[in-house]
């Protein structure tokens, strides 16, 4: 079956793709911050079985609202960074608390489902329709502005997800982690944009499945930054730093990510930006009117 969602371009074939005051790197940080239904069994649990209650990985996860999310915020604090959260609506009705104190740091909120107990696949149309809908309209009354961005679920989706988004107005979507750069996918009604999230700079795969150390984490993102910017002179990138609460947030990471951070800004030529200022950018720069 082929993938008909967007045209295959090789990088060397492409026009170069330029940044605003000629950036090399827009580096984008995401927490995805969730909320974890304790009588369903966890989408990555690490028992042989998946039950409930499985009280060692909620109480995991749920380490990251009560305390991983306030070191990380002191972080971003300290570098000046504004998050673009990945939002599970359950965090608006659980823990009103931190959508407050990220709407005070100016973050952005995109879409995240429900709960990542629950993914898109298997859904019906009208389900998920239901499931992106609610999930939309709950975040954009406890933020004030509805979701311009997804991310689903485990990067979950049937083969509706992208035109339900479009229709609902998404202008955005981060679950193809195939680019360094944005690129329109078809759908059929309204517009829609991939931008580079990251699998790969993301503290679950680093962390969870390769099981590596806080040193080695500074040094891929270090790493991948380093490449990234410096292809960036000619045609200019995006950097995903995907991240969880209650991964991240531990007492023995915390200093790694901020020495990561450090070690970013301390170069010219690099915007730190959300989610919809590097969409908004290309809808404005590469696809004309069609942001609206």
């Amino acid at each position: 079956m082929e993938n008909t969602r967007y045209d295959y371009s090789p990088i060397i074939a492409r026009k170069p793709f330029k940044l605003p005051n000629q950036a090399k790197v827009a580096v984008w940080v995401i927490p995805n911050i969730e909320y974890f239904d304790i009588g369903l069994p966890l989408p990555s649990t690490m028992v042989s079985k998946q039950i409930a209650p499985d009280v060692k990985n909620y109480a995991a996860r749920d380490y990251g609202t009560r305390i991983g999310i306030w070191r990380l915020m002191e972080v971003l604090d300290k570098h000046s960074i504004k998050a673009t959260v990945a939002l599970n609506s359950g965090v608006c009705d659980h823990h009103p608390v931190i959508i407050e104190e990220g709407k005070k740091r100016g973050w952005e909120f995109m879409g995240h489902s429900v709960t990542n107990s629950m993914h898109l696949h298997g859904l019906t149309r009208s389900e998920e329709r239901q499931v992106i809908t609610s999930t939309l309209d709950t975040i954009a009354q406890a933020v004030g502005e509805r979701p311009r961005g997804w991310l689903s679920p485990g990067l979950s989706e049937t083969f509706n997800s992208p035109d339900i988004l479009a229709e609902e107005g998404v202008k955005y979507l981060c679950d193809w982690c195939n680019d360094d750069q944005p690129y329109p996918m078809r759908v059929k009604k309204g517009s829609l944009i991939s931008i580079p999230y990251s699998i790969d700079i993301n503290d679950i795969g680093i962390f969870i499945e390769h099981h590596l150390t806080p040193n080695q984490f500074y040094e891929i993102v270090k790493d991948q930054f380093d490449t990234l910017y410096q292809e960036g002179s000619n045609q200019a990138r995006i950097m995903a730093i995907a991240l969880h609460p209650f991964i991240i947030g531990a007492p023995f990471r915390i200093g790694w990510l901020d020495k990561a951070l450090q070690y970013i800004k301390s170069h010219n030529d690099v915007w730190f930006a959300t989610g919809w200022e590097i969409a908004g950018w290309y809808y404005d720069n590469y696809m004309g009117a069609e942001r609206s």
